[in-house]
């Protein structure tokens, strides 16, 4: 039988908030465990929670990155369950009256195939803590930092039909989200977490099949790993004319498989109610208004202008636009420099190179912007050849000075002087008869290793189209 996969994803991004969605304690990474844990947090009796306004700003304009409609007005409700990580019995969150209500991305496939994904809602919510397995044998510890920490969570419709589409439209809230500075989107320590999803039917029926919850999974190779084989799992289980639970699952990254949690409970099963502590709140039009007025390009819109304008290729324009560091690293350098495709090759090629072999994210680039453009400035007026400069890139790099500095303290200039570039070639010529015969007879293929050997006797600084030029002059 033909199967049809349905997925959809609930992505939860934590707002890059310096305090949480009810309290003053602090969202910062890494602190000792319940160190940061404060009595609002962990719900002390004679506690009143007080609404982070920050958490809105966020939100809202997450909400016009994707097109969707902002609630003026917007609750916030208890969702009661148990679990030793949420100290209150009771998480705050947002249930009928979400703050951000639809929306749609464009997601693009590997094969350039481009599918839009609706969005049903983003609402605001409660972290809770974390439960600490590995350190503990026989036991487990409790780390309630989290608890309280800011979320939104970003409910897509079950539009995605693969892993791939899964992943692809992952990624692209990420960027979105780090774009609008909504979240610094590191997925390693929890900062976007997603729950798939993940149900089969009979291609061409469409009544939804069973579905089953894959919780918090923290990488896009994990979700795509996770996704798949839940999809195998399901159709397994049908095929042998077994029986598809609702269930939460976890998947093991280490055995690489899913397997049940619990039973999947169902809306009815938390009682929400609303939150006693907490009023309404109302925003304006102004204020979304003015929210919109400050909105960052977004991630497509600035790839649309890297090819229209610079002339970049579609595939150099999202790799560039991959994150608004590099776009904005990009930007500058090609401002400083005024040659688009030149900065483009360089940073793409080079500088990433470089962040990538080191581990390095580009704010922790050594070359600064400055650096770089100044560097290329000095290929373009023929001080240095492109491959003198990657030496050049390489002292910048290891705190050697800028450009100017270090081609003068290496004598790197480069070598423009016909008359000091024609002796050499004329000894050159002399010391390899056999192929000077073959490069006047036409074999162009023999240019090259005249202009390899002026390279080399001159150590490189020669410049290397002028060497190609005098090579050309000298055998007419």
């Amino acid at each position: 039988m033909q199967w049809e996969v349905v997925i959809g994803l609930e992505i939860h991004v934590q707002l890059s908030t310096n305090s949480k969605i009810f309290s003053g304690a602090s969202t910062a990474f890494g602190a000792s465990p319940n160190s940061q844990a404060c009595a609002i947090d962990i719900g002390l009796p004679g506690v009143l929670p007080v609404v982070n306004k920050e958490v809105f700003k966020k939100a809202v304009a997450f909400g016009l990155g994707v097109g969707a409609e902002i609630a003026l007005k917007s609750v916030f409700d208890r969702k009661n369950y148990f679990y030793p990580d949420l100290p209150k019995g009771y998480q705050i969150t947002q249930l009928d009256y979400p703050i951000v209500i639809g929306g749609e991305v464009e997601i693009t496939l590997s094969d350039a195939t481009k599918k839009t994904i609706h969005i049903t809602r983003a609402h605001l919510e409660e972290d809770a803590g974390k439960s600490l397995h590995e350190d503990f044998h026989g036991m487990t510890g409790i780390d309630l930092n989290r608890a309280g920490t800011p979320l939104l969570e970003i409910v897509s419709e079950p539009d995605m039909r693969s892993a791939e589409e899964a992943v692809a439209y992952a990624r692209y809230i990420r960027q979105l989200v780090c774009y609008l500075d909504v979240s610094d989107g590191d997925m390693s320590q929890g900062s976007l977490r997603c729950d798939a999803n993940v149900s089969i039917r009979p291609m061409g029926e469409t009544t939804m099949g069973t579905r089953t919850e894959t919780k918090n999974v923290n990488s896009f190779k994990f979700l795509e790993r996770a996704i798949n084989h839940e999809i195998e799992r399901q159709i397994g289980v049908l095929e042998s004319g077994g029986t598809v639970h609702q269930e939460t699952m976890l998947y093991d990254p280490v055995r690489d498989e899913t397997r049940p949690m619990r039973s999947k409970e169902t809306a009815t099963d938390y009682r929400y109610f609303p939150e006693p502590d907490l009023l309404p709140v109302e925003i304006d039009a102004a204020y979304v208004a003015d929210i919109r007025n400050n909105l960052p390009e977004l991630p497509k819109q600035r790839a649309l202008r890297f090819i229209t304008e610079m002339h970049l290729s579609e595939t150099d324009a999202m790799i560039l636009t991959s994150s608004r560091s590099v776009a904005e690293y990009f930007e500058r350098v090609s401002e400083i420099c005024d040659d688009p495709r030149l900065a483009n090759n360089w940073v793409r090629v080079e500088l990433m190179g470089q962040l990538n072999k080191e581990g390095l994210e580009i704010k922790q680039s050594p070359v600064v912007p400055q650096q770089l453009g100044d560097l290329l400035i000095r290929i373009k007026d023929d001080t240095i050849s492109g491959k003198i400069a990657k030496t050049v890139f390489d002292a910048i790099w290891q705190g050697g000075g800028t450009a100017d500095q270090i081609i003068e303290a290496r004598g790197l200039k480069q070598v423009t002087d016909a008359s000091s570039i024609e002796p050499v070639i004329d000894e050159i010529f002399a010391n390899n008869p056999q192929q000077l015969q073959q490069l006047k007879a036409g074999k162009e293929k023999v240019l090259g290793f005249f202009v390899g050997q002026v390279m080399k006797a001159t150590q490189g600084k020669a410049n290397p189209k002028q060497v190609n030029d005098l090579i050309r002059q000298k055998i007419k």
